[in-house]
């Protein structure tokens, strides 16, 4: 998709009550100005032996589609739940949150401006799925086929064809305002400043966390619940411009884990070894894309020896593992390895 077919769906001019539609393959038009922003922020390891490419070598056609259909989903989802559509109101409440405590106010800037500054577009495509993600938090939704809607006033209405979403979204007589984006006057070095826990990743040790330029995703470690250890194999995405979470998708995901060894190698995050219980140590591992929320199995043929709390980096074209400790749980002691 290029900026020719982006400015080819951008309205020609915001007004301030909306009567607009939005079509589906403006909201994926929309989307992928979205995406744009966040791969220019995403960090290109120096490592790595070529430029950076393009986003199209990235993210495909359908994927982008396939966040919109999600977002759109879940919107449905809400209805369904509540009997009462993401209301103007709600939608206007959260671009005022984003403005007002994002932490990375240059970036939403450059959200925004991708999306032409229309607070309607930015309600419903950047707005409506952050929102959505967090009133349907703890649902079951299955991307791209729209659960049965319980009332007929809903603002978004959905056509499945072949379990695909093309909805197009109707609104009348809404009144959007761009909200200002805030800007910290009071800011200085060695402080800090609150994240929203909102739909964070549930309380966890021993997890691991990578910085991707855009976003940091957080991912595995060990709870307790009932005074049962667990494992977990979720994980959440923290985007500082819009201070919201969203969860890493557990389809394809590695069995649960702590003290593995993660790599970000410019696109994707690397996951290996580890501590799983009850299974014990791992060798194996998975590779997971930011801008698609895909998971992808690590080949485990000559893989390293299971191990935990191991070290890992990124070479710009391997990752590198290097020793572990093992537990001997029965003696109750601890080995250093370099092998």
């Amino acid at each position: 998709m290029t900026g020719t077919l982006l400015a080819f769906f951008r309205p020609e001019a915001p007004s301030k009550v909306s009567q607009r539609t939005l079509t589906f393959a403006e909201r994926v038009a929309y989307q992928y100005a979205i995406e744009e922003v966040y791969w220019r922020h995403r960090i290109w390891p120096k490592e790595n032996p070529g430029p950076k490419p393009a986003l199209d070598a990235i993210v495909s056609q359908h994927q982008i589609e396939q966040k919109v259909e999600d977002y759109l989903c879940k919107s449905q989802l809400v209805t369904a739940q509540r009997e009462l559509p993401i209301t103007a109101s709600e939608l206007q409440a959260e671009m005022d949150r984003i403005a007002q405590h994002t932490k990375r106010p240059e970036m939403l800037r450059e959200l925004f401006e991708g999306l032409g500054h229309d607070p309607f577009v930015i309600a419903e495509c950047l707005a409506r799925p952050i929102l959505a993600e967090r009133l349907a938090a703890g649902a079951s939704v299955v991307a791209g086929v729209s659960p049965a809607l319980t009332g007929s006033s809903a603002a978004d209405t959905a056509a499945s064809t072949g379990n695909r979403i093309r909805a197009t979204t109707n609104v009348n007589d809404v009144q959007y305002k761009l909200p200002e984006i805030s800007v910290a006057t009071d800011c200085t070095d060695d402080t800090w400043t609150a994240t929203t826990t909102v739909n964070a990743p549930d309380v966890r040790a021993d997890q691991t966390a990578v910085w991707t330029g855009s976003e940091m995703i957080v991912w595995g470690g060990y709870n307790f619940n009932d005074n049962q250890l667990n494992t977990l194999n979720t994980g959440g995405r923290y985007d500082p411009a819009t201070d919201s979470w969203m969860p890493t998708s557990t389809t394809n995901a590695p069995i649960g884990r702590g003290l593995h060894s993660v790599a970000w190698t410019g696109s994707e995050m690397i996951v290996w070894g580890g501590y799983n219980y009850p299974a014990g140590d791992l060798n194996d591992g998975g590779r997971y894309n930011p801008a698609t929320n895909t998971w992808v199995a690590i080949n485990t043929a000559n893989a390293p020896t299971p191990r935990e709390s191991h070290s890992a980096v990124w070479t710009g074209g391997e990752m590198v593992v290097w020793g572990h400790r093992r537990v001997d749980r029965q003696r109750n002691d601890c080995l250093g390895r370099n092998q």
